[in-house]
C-alpha cells in the first residue's frame, strides 16, 4: 500500500504541472490582463510598462510560468486587480464553497444511493420506472432553472427558508443550495447505483450466499451493495472538484460569495492571477479526490490489493 500511494503522488506530479501550465497559458496568453484593468481608458505606455514588469508580464510565456509556479510553493499566489491579496481571497471563498459542497455530496450520496437500491432491487416494476423518469427529468432540466424554481417556491412563495445566503452562509441556509447543485449529479449517482447493482445481483457469489442460508439484508449489505458502490465512489470522487469549481451558477443564484462567485468575477473582470489561483488549488482537489477514491477500493472490494 505504501508503495502505491508514494507511485500515485509521483504520478500526481506531472499531471498537476501539466494541468496548471494548460490554465496558466490559456489564461495569460489568451487576453492581456494590464488591457483589461484599465478597460476602454488609453493608459500610458509607461505607465503601461511599468505594471508589465511588476506583474512579469514582460517575459517569455514559460518565464512567467516558472516565476509563478515558485511563488505558489511559497504560499504566494499573487495580487489581485483591486490590490487584494488572493490568498486571502481563497480564504474567504473556499470555506464557503467547501461546506456547499459537502452538503450536497452527503444528499446525493444518501438520497442517490437509497433511490438506486430500491430501484435495483426492483427492476422492472412501478417503482424502477418511476425513479429512472425521476432522475431522467432531473438530468434534464438546466441547473438554472432548477434553482430559480427553487428558489421561488421555498423561499418567496412558501417562505420556508430564505432566498438568498448571507454572507457569513451558515449551513442551514446551504441546505437549498447545496439541493440545486447536487440535482444532476443525484440522478447520475442513482441510476449508477441502480445499473451496479441489478448487474451483481445475477452474480455467481450472491447465489452462493443466497444459496448458503444468508438474511436477504445481510446478502444485500455485505456482498451486493458493497461491489456495487466501486463505480459510484468514482464517479462522487471525481464529483466532488467539480462541484466546487461548477458551482458558478448556484452561487449567483443565491449570492454565496464562494469560489463560483469569485471565477466568475475573476474571469469577467480578466483578473488572470484570481482565475489561475482559484484553478490551480481547484486542480489538487481533483488530484488528492481521484487519490483517495483509488484507496477506497481496497476497502470496497477485498479482492482489489495495492502491493
Amino acid at each position: 500500500m505504501g508503495r502505491y500511494v508514494i507511485r500515485r503522488l509521483l504520478q500526481m506530479i506531472p499531471v498537476f504541472i501539466g494541468s496548471t501550465f494548460l490554465i496558466f497559458f490559456m489564461v495569460y496568453a489568451l487576453g492581456d490582463p494590464v488591457a483589461a484593468l484599465f478597460g476602454e481608458k488609453a493608459p500610458d505606455p509607461a505607465t503601461v510598462a511599468r505594471i508589465r514588469h511588476d506583474l512579469y508580464l514582460d517575459k517569455p510565456l514559460w518565464q512567467q510560468y516558472v516565476h509563478y509556479m515558485g511563488q505558489i510553493f511559497r504560499g504566494d499566489f499573487g495580487t489581485a486587480f483591486n490590490g487584494q491579496p488572493v490568498i486571502e481571497l481563497m480564504a474567504s471563498a473556499f470555506p464557503v464553497t467547501l461546506r456547499l459542497t459537502l452538503v450536497a455530496i452527503v444528499i446525493e450520496m444518501i438520497i442517490g444511493i437509497v433511490l438506486g437500491v430500491f430501484s435495483g432491487l426492483r427492476r422492472g416494476r412501478s417503482l424502477d420506472t418511476s425513479v429512472l423518469v425521476f432522475t431522467l427529468v432531473v438530468v434534464s432540466i438546466p441547473t438554472f432553472v432548477s434553482g430559480y424554481v427553487l428558489q421561488f417556491l421555498f423561499g418567496v412563495k412558501w417562505a420556508w427558508v430564505k432566498p438568498s445566503v448571507s454572507t457569513d452562509a451558515p449551513l442551514d441556509e446551504l441546505l437549498l443550495p447545496g439541493v440545486v447543485l447536487a440535482l444532476v449529479s443525484l440522478a447520475y449517482v442513482t441510476r449508477l447505483t441502480r445499473t451496479s447493482l441489478a448487474e451483481n445481483a445475477r452474480a455467481d457469489y450472491v447465489r452462493t450466499a443466497v444459496a448458503k442460508g444468508l438474511p436477504r439484508h445481510r446478502v444485500i449489505s455485505r456482498h451486493l451493495l458493497r461491489n456495487s458502490l466501486i463505480p459510484v465512489v468514482t464517479f462522487i470522487g471525481t464529483d466532488i472538484g467539480a462541484l466546487m469549481g461548477g458551482a458558478i451558477v448556484t452561487e449567483r443564484i443565491f449570492n454565496i460569495h464562494g469560489v463560483g462567485f469569485q471565477l466568475y468575477q475573476g474571469i469577467l473582470r480578466q483578473n488572470s492571477p484570481t482565475v489561475v489561483g482559484f484553478v490551480t488549488i481547484l486542480v489538487l482537489v481533483f488530484l488528492v479526490a481521484n487519490l483517495l477514491v483509488d484507496l477506497l477500493y481496497a476497502v470496497l472490494d477485498p479482492r482489489i490489493r495495492y502491493a
